[in-house]
C-alpha cells in the first residue's frame, strides 16, 4: 500500500528492532527449559497432590513439607479465614489447568495456529435506522394554524 506508515518505525527502526529481538531470544534460549518445566508442573498437578478426603467428606490438607514441588508451583492462592467460633476455613485455588495445557499444546505445535487478529475486520457493517420524518400539513382555521398560532 502506497503511503501507508511503516510499522517498523514504531519500534525505532530495523536496527533497533533487531537489537530488541536479539536480547529477548538470548533470554528465552537460556530459560526455555525452565519455562517448559514450570508449565508442565502446573499442567500435571492434581488437587489430590495437596488435599485428600474420606468417604464421609472430611477434607484434610497435606502438610507443606509433604507436598511435591511441582504441586506447590500449581497453587495459585491459599486463603485461610476463621469463623466466629475460631474454626479455620481454607480456600485453595490452583492455576487454570486448561489454559496451561493450551499454552503447552500451542508451543509444541499440537494446536493449529490461530489466524492473525489483524486479518479480521474490526467492524463488519453498521446499519443505522432513524425515525421516520412525517411532514404535518397544518390546516388554517380562522387564520390560525391547528396548534393555535
Amino acid at each position: 500500500m502506497a503511503g501507508s506508515p511503516n510499522p517498523i518505525k514504531r519500534f525505532g527502526g530495523v536496527r533497533q528492532l533487531e537489537r530488541r529481538l536479539r536480547g529477548r531470544s538470548a533470554i528465552l534460549a537460556q530459560n526455555k527449559e525452565a519455562v517448559a518445566a514450570e508449565l508442565l508442573s502446573m499442567g500435571m498437578a492434581n488437587l489430590t497432590d495437596v488435599i485428600s478426603w474420606d468417604d464421609k467428606g472430611r477434607v484434610t490438607v497435606k502438610p507443606s513439607s509433604e507436598i511435591d514441588d511441582a504441586a506447590l508451583r500449581a497453587i495459585k492462592k491459599v486463603k485461610v479465614t476463621y469463623t466466629r467460633d475460631g474454626d479455620p476455613t481454607l480456600e485453595l485455588e490452583l492455576h487454570d489447568k486448561v489454559r496451561v495445557l493450551q499454552t503447552l499444546a500451542k508451543a509444541t505445535g499440537l494446536l493449529d495456529p490461530t489466524p492473525a487478529e489483524n486479518e479480521k475486520p474490526s467492524v463488519v457493517g453498521i446499519k443505522m435506522v432513524g425515525p421516520d420524518v412525517v411532514d404535518a400539513d397544518y390546516e388554517e382555521v380562522d387564520g390560525k394554524t391547528a396548534d393555535g398560532e
